[in-house]
């Protein structure tokens, strides 16, 4: 997962309107602030905090960034199109078990090494327009592979993407603590979560799957609760 950036030097609408040099300067300024702080405290810290430490007063936050989700888009942008890209690469693998393992290992190693990155892939962010399309693609990117590999015969058939996508979101959640005391044993853990994939080892499960409504109601309980928080897995 890439490491976020702010692209060019837009106003706070989305436009191409250059901005004076000050106010550049500001805004890559807030971009800086805002990559820093969610990765230490996650996506729903304190505007006043990110202001804080950009040096700039909060009427300056807002005339760039009028929302949280403008502020997130602009902070993740490089990660946002990356993970998107490597969605792409795994859907074109010819082994699909390979590319949803080398995937599924991408997006965990972003989520390990940055918490405001952990908050975008488990719940989201109301109003980022390009997270909730890579929540999208996501989940269509976990659903395609899960179904290749099922026709190959090296998952089990009785998973369903939505399984995926709740036990990936159950462990994401605890990634940062894990990889604050012991670095890495994500890794453990994910190929853990894999391995209850194969259909060699397969045994009938003792309940029906969920579906994708229900998904997002045991997501949204699962994730921070904060205004403008949406559930993962779209």
């Amino acid at each position: 997962m890439g490491t976020g950036g702010g692209g060019g030097a837009r106003g706070g609408g989305g436009g191409d309107v250059p901005l004076r040099r000050d106010a550049r300067r500001n805004r890559e300024s807030l971009i800086a602030a805002a990559r820093a702080v969610y990765a230490e405290q996650g996506v729903d810290a304190p505007l006043d905090d990110i202001a804080r430490r950009a040096g700039v007063g909060n009427a300056t936050l807002y005339r760039h960034f009028p929302t949280r989700g403008a502020l997130v888009e602009a902070v993740f942008r490089d990660t946002l199109a990356g993970t998107r890209r490597a969605g792409e690469e795994a859907r074109r693998s010819e082994d699909p078990w390979e590319g949803l393992t080398s995937y599924l290992e991408l997006v965990f190693e972003g989520l390990a090494a940055d918490r405001g990155a952990n908050d975008l892939m488990t719940t989201g962010v109301e109003g980022a327009q390009s997270l909730e399309e890579l929540r999208a693609h996501n989940r269509e990117t976990v659903g395609i592979l899960v179904r290749r590999a099922q026709e190959r015969g090296t998952v089990r058939p009785d998973v369903t993407a939505e399984d995926l996508l709740f036990a990936l979101a159950a462990l994401g959640r605890a990634v940062p603590a894990s990889a604050a005391v012991v670095p890495g044993s994500w890794r453990r853990f994910l190929a853990l979560l894999l391995d209850g994939l194969r259909a060699e080892a397969a045994r009938p499960l003792p309940a029906p799957p969920i579906g994708f409504g229900q998904l997002e109601e045991v997501l949204r309980e699962l994730g921070p609760s904060m205004p403008g928080r949406r559930p993962a897995g779209r």
